[in-house]
């Protein structure tokens, strides 16, 4: 999964706010064409938290067909570990390839429970496991053994961006254990994830402009990265401004990554509340930041 962007799909609506099977279909289908290195539908870019079970066989069930086994496709789930059992049967059954477990809601726990949490998990699907460390969840190295003593844990994706931490993470790990850049627009801080000896990102932008997302993962593995290389080009030109733009309002990391694909005619419709679009003034500076960036590497809107 290192050797592409791994690409998170949004998951459509349509205007009355029901489940869009055929623009999804559309939009992952699309999205697999650019060859990513795997799809994690229904994660949090797909708004995992706002299916119900039924939308998420459909979600989980459609990017397994348009995958047809040429990428790995690891389904979100979360919650508690009762009803994340619950979802991890659901995608076992619609032909996922793995899980990708995501922060579990609301409370704060000890080392112990986050360790239980997972082998809870784990002794309810044969899926193997790729725990997610956001939010309320951080692993010790002590609590990193741990798991990746349990058989079907096979990676951990970091969302914190604490190097001093994951380096300790990634000496403790055994060999073979995967971890993933899993940083909010992961491009920004992907050169620093890669000196502690993880390269693989996830990447909201290859969302909706997949163009510039493999440029950047394409420069990013040549090492050009001078003055005037294509990296620090897009970091400074795209990625930062769109940090800066995203950073606007709460849950825009989301709602202004469906705003660009919408932009570009990607049928995935709105967000679901608790989140909103975008402004009219944030989707005009949106608007132009997505021509510039597109120019940057001969694509257009």
């Amino acid at each position: 999964m290192a050797d592409g962007v791994l690409s998170f799909p949004l998951t459509s609506f349509r205007a009355d706010g029901s489940l869009d099977p055929d623009g999804f279909r559309a939009h992952v289908a699309a999205q697999i064409a650019t060859a990513p290195g795997a799809v994690f539908p229904a994660c949090g870019t797909g708004e995992f938290f706002s299916l119900d079970e039924e939308e998420y066989r459909t979600v989980v069930s459609i990017a397994v067909a348009e995958a047809g086994g040429r990428v790995p496709v690891v389904a979100g789930i979360g919650y508690g570990w009762a009803q994340a059992a619950r979802f991890a049967r659901v995608a076992e059954d619609a032909g996922a390839d793995a899980l990708l477990v995501l922060p579990h809601y609301l409370v704060a726990a000890p080392q112990e429970g986050l360790v239980a949490q997972l082998e809870e998990i784990a002794a309810r699907t044969r899926l193997p496991l790729i725990a997610y460390q956001r939010g309320q969840v951080a692993f010790t190295a002590d609590s990193l053994r741990r798991i990746a003593a349990i058989p079907t844990v096979i990676g951990l994706k970091d969302g914190h961006s604490d190097l001093d931490r994951l380096q300790r993470l990634t000496l403790a790990a055994p060999e073979g254990f995967l971890f993933f850049n899993g940083a909010a627009t992961a491009e920004i801080q992907a050169r620093a994830y890669a000196t502690v000896g993880v390269p693989a990102y996830s990447s909201a932008v290859h969302a909706f402009a997949p163009e510039i997302a493999n440029a950047f993962f394409a420069a990013l593995k040549r090492g050009d990265e001078g003055d005037v290389g294509t990296v620090e080009k897009l970091l400074r030109d795209f990625y930062v401004p769109l940090v800066e733009l995203r950073d606007r309002v709460p849950g825009y990391a989301v709602s202004l990554v469906k705003a660009a694909a919408r932009l570009r005619g990607r049928p995935v419709g709105s967000v679901r509340a608790p989140l909103t679009d975008p402004s009219a003034g944030d989707l005009a500076d949106l608007r132009n930041l997505l021509i510039a960036g597109l120019d940057l590497v001969g694509a257009s809107l």
